[in-house]
């Protein structure tokens, strides 16, 4: 399974930028994707994850009102778009995908088996 990340960038404080990761996993009932990030000399931190099947999201609190992952089904592909930006939001964003996550795992970076290679977002003041 290979998950590609686009659409990192730089803004300034208070912009918008959108994240984009395509799977090429035939998306199945029990298939989860979610975001991930990691700023320098932080542990990797979990943003946002949406169940394929039911379109359940959950969003740390962060990120919640600012942030909104969505999917989209013809092209497996999941979206963030990422609003308000701040400072604190500088880091490299992952896509992750895992199967049959129970809600408890949620947030757990382990519990994602796919990766896909890191974007930038750094947003300046």
């Amino acid at each position: 399974v290979q998950l590609q990340a686009s659409g990192g960038g730089s803004v300034q404080a208070g912009g918008s930028l959108r994240l984009s990761c395509a799977t090429s996993r035939r998306t199945a009932t029990n298939w989860n994707m979610g975001w991930f990030r990691q700023a320098p000399g932080k542990e990797r931190e979990f943003v946002a994850v949406i169940r394929w099947s039911s379109g359940y999201t959950y969003y740390s609190e962060s990120v919640k009102g600012r942030f909104t992952i969505s999917k989209d089904n013809a092209k497996n592909t999941v979206h963030l778009e990422m609003n308000s930006l701040k400072p604190e939001d500088t880091a490299l964003y992952y896509c992750a995908g895992g199967d049959r996550l129970i809600t408890s795992t949620l947030r757990a970076a382990s519990a994602y088996a796919y990766w896909g290679q890191g974007t930038q977002v750094t947003v300046s003041s």
